[in-house]
């Protein structure tokens, strides 16, 4: 007799309680996290009244598999282009809202007698508001247009990365059992140094190696290789000492700022979705019920300092970076929940087994409640903040004008500031490219040399030699590159204050330089004499070879920013928009009134005071577009406009089908078909536009071959010859009348 084992007869049974419980939340309009989670409950060794998952190893095996591609996926949406966009008032308002968050939930656990902690992990665990639920209520009540819904966005973007420091932090306290400020501080500047390392050498390297093989790249190859590529960040991150998850959303970052990121996003959403579901069901599994019940004050407790506590420090914080009221206070009650992260951070405490068995569950009541409660919370906002405006006193909402019109104003930078920030970015990077190459061949390159090739003292002077190889452009640029000429030189002409700074600052470079060829030898050789060589080694190198080291640094330099700027070399949106206008991207619904219409005929911009910045059409972005230029479906267009504006035009890209309204034909009889014109035909020797095969036939003419020659999506002004090979979509019963002999 045949024997099944148990971990497929496991995953059968969590992938079928999985799918009636989604099904379930789907008819009710509810998430599909809360279905996973009840499937979870339903399945685990909590509930004995149906069949329960027997081997919990390896479902946690699954599940990390799970965490995995869970944060790959929300990498890919991530973008370190997007935390650079998303600009102070994002970054200030997450900033504040996190340390906040883990204050209130730190107090919060140790005001209910709990340990220190699961203190901190509580913290951890409300710090992080959810993507995915935010998504979801902004799509349901439609208001992504509206002007606060980007800074949420922007938060969000700032949150994963806090998130993904967290995850390190936490690790590393709940390891070492202490609150050593010098190991938290190392953490960090290995993070950093780490995070720096890889998206450097990714954004150089990834997109290279995907254009190389764009030609050979099909479906399947482009999933097994972005599939490959993170399991690979997985491994390196474990090598160094981080989680599996900080990998995968690295590497999740690093090809979102390819050309081929939505392609990824949507090949691996399949196997990101599958996982998932196994991780929210494993979430589930290790609720108890009765814990439940006896920790039902703390889950009151702490879902009303989530809700409050969110409100409070988001708004506070919006409020700070120059946001109006308004926004502040809707940014604060769209944030006010706990998500996927949050369960990420509860499952790092119980596997590392420094939290008690209650936290975890009582994270996952809170999510579940505060879940039901972000549309609810949304929906009152606006109401909400016209109670405060009338119950304030105007001198209040004065002050708060006048700041945030002022903070608005704030858009220049001094020529200093331009300068410092400039010099620290190019220090800071080329140093850690330099430890790392130094690293690789000290610690690779001289061992292997020496063992494979020439042994001894020739072998380390040879490895020694191919490191300074490699680290000569490096060591260029660190020390001798030009930066923000304009600014330089600005500063330069003003000889009483600037001019021993900006000598001391090109001193402070060359000294760094110096270190960094004196760090490399000594690796090497440990003798007091390697400063004195790494001197003369870089004023002889930079003498003689300023010039090619310069040029080569520059082709380095040139296809990385190719590569980090692929996606957006035809975006240039800009950074203010007056008063309270604002950007926003809509998608054109098929069934929108708006497709096949030209953008004279939609005169937006003179019925609703909108206008069209941006038309992106699959890979092709056409910016600032012609008054002849026609809308398509799934075409996402970028629009300007204020909150009252963009409301209203809203409901035309999303398209409304009226039951009572009038259709010529059925669905069944849209086809494609080939007609060929003779000097007989209604149509010939007219145009496209002439013919009136859009109005009669609701038919699109999609090629025509004519002598030979295929014209795909032909111009609107073409004529029709005689002999011409029309391809065309539309009524079947029409198209035949008007296209055939007469």
């Amino acid at each position: 007799m045949l024997h099944l084992p148990v971990l497929i007869t496991d995953l059968g049974l969590i992938l079928a309680a999985a799918g009636i419980t989604t099904l379930l939340f789907k008819k009710i309009k509810q998430p599909l996290v809360l279905g996973y989670i009840l499937a979870g409950l339903l399945v685990g060794p909590h509930i004995n009244f149906i069949p329960t998952v027997t081997d919990n190893e390896s479902i946690h095996i699954w599940a990390e598999i799970g965490v995995i591609f869970l944060l790959f996926s929300l990498g890919l949406e991530f973008s370190f282009k997007k935390l650079v966009k998303v600009g102070g008032s994002a970054s200030i308002t997450a900033v504040v809202e996190v340390f906040f968050m883990l204050l209130i939930g730190f107090v919060a656990g140790k005001a209910m007698g709990w340990t220190t902690m699961d203190s901190i992990f509580l913290g951890g665990i409300l710090s992080v508001s959810s993507t995915t639920i935010i998504i979801r209520a902004f799509e349901e009540l439609g208001v992504k247009h509206k002007k606060f819904a980007g800074l949420v966005f922007g938060v969000l973007i700032v949150e994963d990365l806090v998130a993904i420091l967290l995850l390190v932090l936490l690790s590393t306290l709940a390891v070492s059992q202490q609150f050593a400020g010098t190991e938290m501080f190392l953490s960090i500047l290995k993070l950093c140094f780490f995070l720096i390392l890889w998206f450097i050498g990714g954004i150089f390297l990834v997109p290279t190696f995907l254009k190389a093989t764009k030609k050979l790249m099909n479906d399947e190859t482009m999933l097994i290789v972005s599939i490959a590529l993170c399991l690979i960040m997985v491994m390196l991150a474990v090598k160094v000492g981080f989680s599996p998850a900080l990998g995968a959303f690295i590497m999740g970052s690093i090809l979102a700022e390819t050309t081929q990121a939505e392609k990824i996003e949507h090949l691996t959403k399949s196997v990101k979705d599958l996982f998932a579901a196994i991780f929210f069901v494993s979430v589930g599994m290790m609720i108890d019920p009765g814990i439940l019940l006896d920790y039902a004050v703390p889950i009151l407790v702490i879902t009303l300092a989530t809700i409050l506590g969110k409100f409070m420090s988001s708004g506070l914080g919006a409020l700070v970076s120059g946001q109006p009221l308004k926004t502040s206070v809707q940014t604060g009650m769209s944030l006010a929940q706990i998500g996927e992260f949050s369960f990420i951070i509860a499952t790092l405490g119980v596997t590392l087994k420094v939290t008690s068995d209650f936290l975890y569950p009582i994270a996952v009541a809170v999510s579940a409640i505060t879940t039901f409660t972000t549309p609810y919370l949304i929906k009152a906002s606006e109401p909400f903040y016209l109670f405060l405006e009338r119950i304030m006193p105007k001198k209040w909402l004065d002050a708060l004008n006048r700041y945030s019109s002022s903070t608005a104003g704030i858009t220049t930078m001094s020529d200093w500031r331009v300068l410092l920030r400039a010099y620290t970015f190019n220090t800071i990077i080329h140093l850690v490219i330099l430890v790392a190459i130094i690293f690789i061949g000290s610690r690779y390159l001289q061992p292997f040399i020496t063992e494979n090739i020439i042994n001894g003292n020739n072998g380390t002077m040879i490895s020694l030699i191919l490191t300074f190889i490699l680290t000569a452009p490096f060591l260029w640029a660190l020390a001798l590159r030009r930066i923000e000429r304009k600014a330089h030189s600005h500063l330069w002409l003003n000889k009483k204050y600037t001019r021993g700074p900006l000598v001391a600052l090109e001193v402070l470079r060359i000294a760094l330089a110096i270190f960094a060829v004196g760090f490399l030898i000594f690796q090497f050789y440990n003798t007091l004499v390697a400063l004195g060589i790494a001197f003369g080694l870089i004023v002889l190198g930079m003498y003689f070879f300023s010039r090619k080291l310069q040029q080569f640094y520059d082709r380095l330099e040139n296809r990385f920013l190719h590569n980090l700027n692929a996606r957006e070399e035809l975006q240039k949106q800009p950074e203010i928009l007056p008063w309270d206008t604002h950007l926003t991207e809509l998608s054109i619904s098929p069934d929108s009134p708006l497709v096949g219409k030209s953008l004279i005929e939609l005169a937006v911009r003179e019925k609703y005071g909108v206008n069209i910045a941006m038309i992106e059409r699959g890979h092709r972005m056409i910016p600032t577009p012609g008054r002849d230029e026609r809308l398509y479906p799934n075409d996402k267009v970028m629009l300007i406009g204020t909150d009252d504006q963009l409301a209203a035009i809203t409901e035309l890209f999303k398209g409304v089908t009226d039951e009572n309204q009038e259709t010529s034909f059925p669905k069944k009889d849209m086809t494609l078909q080939k007609v060929v014109i003779t000097s007989s035909s209604p149509v010939y020797n007219q145009s496209i536009r002439e013919s009136g095969i859009r109005e009669k036939t609701q038919g699109l003419v999609v090629g025509i071959e004519r002598n030979g020659v295929r014209i795909l999506n032909p111009d609107s002004n073409l004529v029709f010859e005689n002999e011409d090979i029309v391809w065309i979509v539309g009524n079947t019963k029409k198209i035949p009348d008007l296209l055939k002999k007469t």
